[in-house]
């Protein structure tokens, strides 16, 4: 039984939202670190939406996997509750609206280190061709996702937009901003946490334990 009321059973007139994209998957990292079963994935389905008078539009962006025992993460995949898939760039986003997906790539590096390494986010980008207003609900952009057993945390997620003129705006995690024709959204996912200590890790305990021995 929860606690009534309580972040997680909430009363009127509470504010409440985003209860799969973020409460859900917090939730879930929580059990799995107390369990310790795995390092941090996602933590988080990124949600991304813009739009004008004529548009709208809604999509999750895929992050990526924690690493477990005996088992690495995976790239750019959607985890826990976030299971949908993207749309078709051609189709759905450069037939019927005025953007261009310029790349998504998966952000090498950004998984933890560990003896099973957590695995790599995303890197999306976006062009506009007509001014828009963008509305991001995402997570992990302040605190790392966390990595088990002596894994490192994976690299926080970054939000922003690069203006005409090489301006980049940095937007938070929960965010409201306006894009003008020929600036492109950047949604950089976090990484994956790491489990276990990483081999470097390993060696230099060895060797110190093996001085205090001598």
């Amino acid at each position: 039984m929860l606690p009534e009321p309580s972040m997680l059973a909430p009363e009127y007139p509470a504010a409440v939202v985003g209860g799969d994209v973020k409460t859900s998957q917090a939730v879930t990292g929580a059990l799995y670190a107390a369990l310790g079963v795995m390092a941090e994935g996602s933590g988080t389905m990124d949600n991304v939406t813009f739009g004008n008078e004529r548009h709208q539009y809604y999509e999750t962006v895929a992050s990526r996997s924690g690493a477990g025992p005996g088992l690495d993460g995976t790239n750019v995949v959607q985890t826990h509750m976030a299971n949908s898939r993207l749309n078709a760039p051609e189709v759905v986003l450069e037939r019927r609206l005025p953007v261009l997906l310029e790349s998504y790539a998966i952000r090498r590096g950004s998984g933890g280190a560990g003896r099973w390494r957590g695995d790599d986010g995303g890197v999306r980008r976006i062009r506009f061709h007509e001014s828009m207003t963008i509305s991001l609900l995402t997570n992990h952009r302040r605190d790392p996702p966390y990595g088990m057993a002596g894994g490192e945390p994976g690299t926080l997620g970054r939000n922003s937009i690069e203006r005409v003129g090489a301006t980049v705006v940095e937007l938070a995690e929960s965010d409201v901003a306006e894009v003008r024709t020929g600036g492109v959204l950047v949604v950089e996912s976090p990484g994956g946490g790491g489990a276990g200590p990483s081999g470097a890790i390993v060696r230099s305990a060895l060797i110190i334990e093996r001085l205090r021995q001598d």
